[in-house]
């Protein structure tokens, strides 16, 4: 296999910030729309109750299948067959959580009011079934991030999410009283069209790629068949599909067991962390919707705060940690020493690491600086004066950003202790994520009374600031034995922080000048401001671009088939 893993990786961090950064807008452009003209209460029940069910079945029903099976392609006594037959488990996995957690969000969770309670129990059940079937699409999208499509995973995304919010819009437009309905009935037109798609291209590509086998036969030089069938077709020898439906549980050979026991060891580990990882991310809304602490309109509001506040995250964070994962994975054997590994391999890991880390740390920072400045002014002109009216979205966001520079080495630090734990390691760090999780919620539901909302930001700070904790003293461990250590060359250098100290300062002053006068001259700082810190980073890191640039030109020079296939 041809395939370079680091490129594949890059790439799809880079398409995925670019997707993020289009489903955000779509996402922003809606909830603009229904604080303004529908209500927050609408916006509570949808973003914060459904979107809640919806993250609980798809995360508990599929991320720890997913990431036992990208790490078991190390493993070369899993077969292809096993990995699809745990795939599907999938869909009666999803199907079972679907009906405790129905009764759940029907029944023990705060009541919404009368006047939407049909439409409430309609979306929780569109939910349900939308959760259900898109699990059947696990498979292909599988077998896709493993064989590297990264344009078609991104252009699937973002269809289907023009599609769920043009279906929405049109909705809402006819009639603003069945948002609900709306928003339930989008969910389902979504994830048939994920479905749709993902076997649609394989219908298409599997025979196509059948004849390019057969032509590469006839030709001694394969590079003459590009022009006809493209580079998508190069490298995949070991694409084992010659149907579709070889992509169902039970069709594709198989001479050893339906399920690989290495991988069902794997999955029971990361299901065991995926309940309290989701505890974690999710535990504020479990909070608001357990415990009358906060109002449907007040959960709006922290809603669409926690949104913006998680920019970078969303952006640029998410994509980067991904791709991360997936490139560790694929890079450093999960159970063998890194002295037992090839050398150059480790020390381009350690190299990844430690620029990613640096890089991470140094967007969190710079969104920390403005977000003191800038909070209200970009509420304002996200919700108008009656949004940020009272102050309480101003300090929440400036509070939040505070909650992104941590938010920021997180996940990059759990991402590669994820990718390179064994099991045992992983059940070990189950002990500590359950203390975690206990202490997150006392503290989000102790802190929250004491401040308000402000409180879930503070309790998330304490629960990240343990978990890095933890992956920092793993990595300096897993390193030790070959004495690297990555992370003493991930803080940003003092140039840039000695830029962004200036420029938080000059940005404040904006701020008390320019308020109530200009708010055209006050972001014209910010503008200014951004380019000399973004400038000043990248001056002080002009090697590691410099590196960046010349493997990028190299690969769009000779980009030959032994070096890369992404399609």
């Amino acid at each position: 296999m041809g395939r370079n893993v680091l490129v594949s990786s890059l790439q799809n961090a880079s398409f995925s910030i670019v997707f993020q950064i289009i489903c955000r807008c779509i996402t922003f452009a809606i909830n603009a729309f229904i604080v303004r003209n529908v209500g927050r209460e609408v916006l509570g029940i949808t973003n914060v109750r459904l979107l809640l069910l919806e993250s609980t079945l798809l995360f508990l029903s599929k991320e720890a299948i997913i990431r036992s099976a990208l790490s078991s392609r190390h493993n070369k006594q899993c077969s292809w067959a096993q990995l699809i037959n745990q795939l599907w488990i999938t869909v009666p996995v999803c199907f079972a959580l679907t009906l405790p957690c129905l009764y759940i969000w029907l029944n023990w969770l705060s009541a919404v009011d009368a006047i939407y309670a049909e439409q409430y129990r309609f979306g929780c059940f569109a939910i349900a079934f939308s959760c259900i079937i898109e699990m059947t699409a696990e498979a292909p999208i599988f077998v896709g991030q493993v064989f590297c499509f990264v344009k078609l995973k991104v252009i699937l995304d973002t269809g289907h999410i023009f599609i769920r919010s043009f279906i929405f819009i049109l909705i809402v437009l006819m009639n603003k009283d069945i948002t609900i309905y709306a928003f339930g009935i989008a969910q389902i037109t979504s994830a048939c069209t994920i479905i749709v798609g993902n076997y649609a291209f394989y219908y298409f590509y599997i025979p196509k790629l059948l004849q390019y086998r057969k032509d590469l036969k006839k030709v001694d030089d394969k590079y003459v068949l590009r022009d006809q069938y493209g580079q998508h077709f190069e490298n995949m020898d070991d694409f084992p599909f010659v149907s579709i439906k070889q992509m169902l549980p039970g069709v594709l050979p198989n001479p050893n067991s339906m399920f690989n026991s290495d991988l069902q060891t794997l999955v029971l580990s990361f299901a065991k962390q995926g309940v309290l990882k989701q505890v974690l991310t999710e535990g504020e809304k479990y909070v608001m919707s357990v415990s009358p602490v906060l109002t449907f309109s007040e959960q709006a509001t922290y809603d669409v705060v926690n949104n913006m506040g998680s920019l970078a995250a969303r952006f640029i964070f998410r994509p980067i940690e991904d791709s991360s994962y997936f490139y560790f994975t694929q890079t450093i054997a999960r159970d063998s020493a890194l002295a037992e590994q090839k050398r150059e391999m480790v020390q381009e890991a350690s190299d990844v690491l430690a620029y990613v880390m640096k890089t991470v740390t140094s967007i969190g920072l710079l969104a920390f600086v403005f977000a003191q400045s800038y909070s209200g002014t970009v509420l304002l002109l996200y919700g108008g004066a009656d949004f940020v009216e009272g102050g309480l979205p101003e300090q929440l966001l400036r509070w939040h950003s505070l909650a992104i520079v941590l938010l920021a080495p997180n996940g990059i630090t759990e991402g590669y202790m994820f990718a390179t734990n064994t099991s045992k390691q992983i059940d070990t760090y189950n002990y500590y994520m359950a203390f975690f999780s206990v202490t997150f919620l006392l503290l989000s539901y102790q802190l929250t009374n004491w401040f308000g909302p402000v409180g879930f930001i503070l309790a998330n700070c304490c629960n990240m600031s343990f978990r890095i904790s933890y992956s920092v003293f793993y990595i300096n461990k897993h390193f030790r034995s070959i004495g690297m250590n990555p992370l003493q060359k991930s803080l940003p250098g003092p140039m840039y922080l000695s830029v962004l100290i200036v420029s938080g300062i000059v940005c404040k002053v904006s701020e008390a000048y320019f308020s109530g006068r200009s708010i055209v001259c006050h972001l014209l700082v910010g503008v200014l401001c951004t380019g000399l810190s973004v400038g000043t980073w990248s001056f002080e890191n002009r090697d590691l671009l410099r590196t960046g640039l010349a493997r990028y030109r190299t690969r769009k020079q000779s980009l030959t088939p032994s070096e890369t296939h992404v399609n």
